[in-house]
């Protein structure tokens, strides 16, 4: 959860300026290629204020002019964040949570209401949302597999200046610990019944999963 939500949110913060009359801010809504939907809505939508939203507006754009974003950007402003390692793996599954569409890209609606959640979302929210990233089939189950490729693409972006030193094995072992906590009825797969049921056990991620909820 902190590594989506830690560099999710940083630019964001970063790109407060002073306010600006409501003029500007609508001008600056229509001067993109693809217009979000209207603010009200979007408050409606989200758990953000109209302000809020129009500050995550403005890092959205000055990232991405055209107002959407493809795969490709995606993985070169998530990669900015782990210069050491190769984050494009994790990036793509990432990409992939956040097109919940499918659409091949990633409009600031995309974005605002993925962040809603990892930030402001209920713990069941939160950890629906962190359930679809790892099922990357989306067939409802976690297989060993599909946890395999999560976790070596976690260790290939935090890279190889980890410490202490990760061991090659590092992976499996951190799979086979996941299973052992999660898959309840020992069938092979977590459902999502078993996933938030286990997570809501573990102390360590009830607090992570609060750990950003002012962060905005």
């Amino acid at each position: 959860m902190g590594a989506v939500v830690g560099t999710l949110t940083m630019q964001t913060k970063q790109q407060r300026r002073p306010s600006r009359d409501k003029a500007d801010d609508d001008l600056e809504v229509t001067m993109v290629c693809h217009r979000p939907e209207g603010l009200d809505k979007l408050e409606a939508q989200t758990n953000f204020s109209k302000r809020e939203l129009q500050v995550l507006y403005r890092g959205f754009k000055n990232e991405c002019p055209s107002g959407i974003v493809n795969e490709e950007t995606f993985k070169q402003i998530y990669s900015q964040f782990f210069p050491h390692g190769d984050a494009s793996t994790y990036a793509h599954f990432l990409f992939n949570a956040f097109d919940s569409a499918h659409t091949g890209s990633i409009k600031f609606e995309d974005f605002v209401t993925a962040l809603s959640i990892l930030l402001r979302g209920t713990i069941t929210e939160k950890l629906q949302w962190t359930f679809n990233l790892y099922d990357i089939n989306r067939d409802g189950y976690i297989n060993k597999e599909e946890m395999t490729d999560i976790v070596r693409a976690i260790y290939d972006m935090m890279g190889k200046f980890t410490y202490p030193v990760l061991k090659t094995d590092a992976p499996k072992q951190h799979v086979d610990a996941f299973f052992r906590k999660m898959d309840k009825n020992r069938d092979g797969v977590v459902t999502l019944d078993e996933f938030i049921l286990s997570c809501q056990e573990d102390e360590n991620i009830m607090r992570s999963l609060q750990l950003f909820e002012n962060v905005i």
